[in-house]
């Protein structure tokens, strides 16, 4: 009996090691949100695929692109109300009347509507620091003293600021020394957007510094830095961010790529960090649906973006992807830490039940 002792105990420490993290059968069962989605259609249908796929959706409403922001808000308002288990949502305000001398107090109000329609949040976009202008034909940046009172009363209402400022520091470089394709790609499609062509816009450097000043002047602010803060290309410098602002957190949403970038680089380097910041990175994939888009072609297309990301966070199986030129390995991140970005930091830093 004695002999069968070692061997006992080798079968359990093995089976105890494999329960320390998901597989890719895991995916369906364990409880996971999206924290950074945009549906801005009245079909179900990738509610319909949240609830199959066991996931949350956090619709974002944006101040910018081809949508009004007025009919982002009815679509999020009305899939909220059709789904109030599956989706929560964040709104947005614009700078239209950023001279007068009631633009804050108009802000407000505005705000104040969206949050008893059940908003967990607001949206910062990059149109601040990229698109506006004040009178003096000045680039509105996010540090502006203005911006205090509005910001305030979002501190006030114990909501959330998700901030998209800036954009990846390949956005000010040409596009053949991009380091992954959906920043070429996007960019070669909204060259408005790409700083290379606009060396006469504010710089990287210039975002990311009021980006910071703001977070300074706001400490008590529950923040959450969208698309890893736009400091996707270092998790050291995302770190350093994190060390400094207790109260800022961010969302991976379509920057997994530069995460999966830096793996191939340092595989460890990048899972270290994700385990030592387990408490502050969100799951996102900037994913969702329009009005025009065929609704079973967005369906796969989000399951099968889902599926991938879940490999390569949960195992550590050699894999591709398109943003990205060449493999790389799966993080297999434990159990406790995959739960926390994709599920209960989102439910802490939006302050969702």
């Amino acid at each position: 009996m004695k002999n069968l002792l070692p061997t006992l105990a080798t079968v359990m420490a093995f089976a105890s090691c494999q329960t320390q993290h998901y597989s890719m059968d895991d995916f369906q069962s364990v409880p996971k949100v999206d924290a950074h989605f945009h549906i801005n259609a009245e079909n179900t249908a990738l509610t319909d695929l949240a609830k199959e796929d066991n996931f949350e959706l956090i619709t974002v409403n944006v101040d910018g692109g081809v949508r009004p922001t007025d009919n982002q808000y009815r679509m999020a308002v009305y899939q909220k109300k059709q789904s109030p288990e599956t989706v929560e949502f964040v709104s947005v305000f614009d700078l239209h009347h950023w001279d007068s001398a009631g633009w804050a107090d108009e802000v407000i109000a505005k705000l104040e509507r969206s949050f008893n329609d059940g908003a967990v949040g607001i949206k910062l976009w990059k149109s601040i620091g990229m698109v506006y202008k004040d009178s003096s034909e000045n680039f509105i940046m996010i540090d502006n003293p203005r911006f205090d009172p509005v910001i305030q009363y979002v501190i006030d209402q114990d909501k959330t600021v998700l901030g998209h400022l800036g954009e990846p520091k390949n956005c000010w470089l040409p596009l053949e020394e991009m380091t992954v394709n959906n920043d070429r790609k996007y960019f070669e499609e909204h060259p408005q957007y790409h700083m290379y062509l606009h060396p006469e816009n504010p710089s990287y450097e210039d975002q990311i510094d009021a980006r910071d000043r703001f977070l300074d002047r706001h400490p008590g602010l529950r923040f959450v830095a969208a698309h890893l803060a736009s400091l996707e290309w270092s998790v050291d410098e995302l770190a350093k961010r994190f060390d400094k602002y207790p109260n800022m957190g961010a969302d991976m949403a379509a920057r997994i790529c530069h995460l999966q970038f830096q793996s191939q680089a340092d595989r460890e380097k990048v899972r270290n960090f994700i385990i030592k910041y387990q408490d502050r990175l969100i799951y996102g994939t900037d994913g969702g649906i329009g009005p025009d888009d065929e609704p079973e072609a967005s369906k796969k297309s989000t399951h099968d973006k889902w599926l991938e990301d879940w490999k390569y966070f949960t195992t550590d199986e050699m894999m591709t992807v398109w943003e990205v030129n060449g493999e790389f390995q799966g993080l297999q991140l434990p159990k406790e830490v995959v739960d926390k970005i994709y599920y209960s930091n989102a439910k802490r830093w939006f302050g969702v039940k």
